[in-house]
């Protein structure tokens, strides 16, 4: 008896060790295509947030027949684009004269173009039938680009701090004072729905700029910003029922009478969204300082803002980093 169950049971595993084998194969096939299937996954890449802010942001997103577009450069897109010079073998050379490029100054491209015009242009009477919006050679050869004392690239560098500090959306409404010609607006009216960008700036020149070049050579008319010629925070022309996610002035408040940005606080206060609405000011704030701390704070409380803290955001390409200043409107 004691050999026939010995038998038994010796016979019993031979034949579960094959249905076992068998078992653990077919699982591992199942984990195989289980983990493509997920490896396939249209979600959207995940996103550093290089602000300092004590708050967490969302990236957001300009269109959604685009799909999803991170708000500031991550960490990966540095990596990159690092990896793609690298491979190239790429070094940076003198700007000199070599066979298939002429470098020139901004001075010698007006000349050249007052001069020669196109290298392949129109004549005569047919000179002014073929261009829908002639542009000032000033401006098609971007001396307004050296106007800021420092980078245009620098737009982009406030652009990715405040597009997140507000979780930036399509329909959220972004006024700016002071935009110049358009070297952070035309970041935020890429990514707003139409008409969702309003600007008060009071140079005639940035104007042309900005209207005459920019937003034709970027392919933004169809977004509609509505910008305003004025110099006296008078933000009337932008509608009596509009309520901002986000105003804010950048290198314009220092240039001000503190009496006209007081002024021009107690005037946007009201076209601020509560709590979620955003003020932010770069560089200092001495309006507010000069009448010190404590009077500040009166002040503010009673336009029912509120002052939320300082904070600095590195520039990307450049050794710069910008201050900025945040305030809130705390009642309703």
């Amino acid at each position: 008896m004691a050999l026939s169950v010995s038998r038994a049971m010796s016979k019993g595993i031979v034949i579960t060790v094959p249905v076992l084998v068998l078992t653990v194969s077919v699982a591992a096939v199942f984990l195989f295509f289980l983990l493509s299937s997920l490896s396939s996954c249209s979600c959207p890449p995940p996103s550093d947030t290089p602000v300092s802010n004590a708050r967490s942001f969302d990236i957001g997103v300009s269109d959604s027949s685009r799909g999803n577009v991170p708000l500031s450069t991550r960490k990966e897109d540095v990596e990159w684009v690092k990896d793609q010079i690298h491979t190239n073998g790429l070094h940076m050379h003198e700007n000199v004269l070599r066979k298939g490029i002429n470098p020139r100054t901004r001075v010698q491209q007006l000349e050249d173009l007052r001069q020669f015009k196109g290298i392949s242009h129109y004549e005569g009477p047919e000179s002014d039938n073929h261009t829908a919006f002639p542009c000032p050679g000033e401006l098609l050869v971007e001396e307004h680009h050296s106007n800021y004392g420092e980078p245009w690239a620098g737009g982009r560098d406030v652009f990715e701090f405040l597009a997140q500090a507000i979780q930036l959306r399509p329909e959220s409404q972004v006024l700016e004072i002071g935009c110049g010609t358009l070297r952070v607006g035309l970041h935020f009216i890429r990514h707003l729905n139409p008409e969702h960008f309003h600007c008060l700036e009071r140079d005639e020149l940035s104007l042309m700029a900005a209207l005459r070049y920019e937003l034709p050579a970027q392919g933004l008319l169809h977004k509609r910003p509505l910008i305003v010629k004025g110099d006296d925070m008078d933000f009337s022309k932008f509608g009596s029922g509009i309520m901002y996610d986000l105003i804010y002035a950048s290198a314009v408040f220092l240039h001000m009478p503190d009496k006209l940005v007081w002024t021009g606080l107690e005037r946007l206060a009201s076209k601020l969204k509560p709590y979620d609405g955003r003020i932010f000011v770069s560089h200092n704030i001495k309006f507010c300082s000069r009448l010190g701390g404590e009077e500040c704070t009166k002040r503010l409380t009673s336009l029912g803002l509120e002052y939320l803290g300082k904070h600095t955001h590195d520039s990307l390409l450049f050794n710069h980093y910008e201050i900025w200043f945040e305030f809130r409107r705390s009642k309703a």
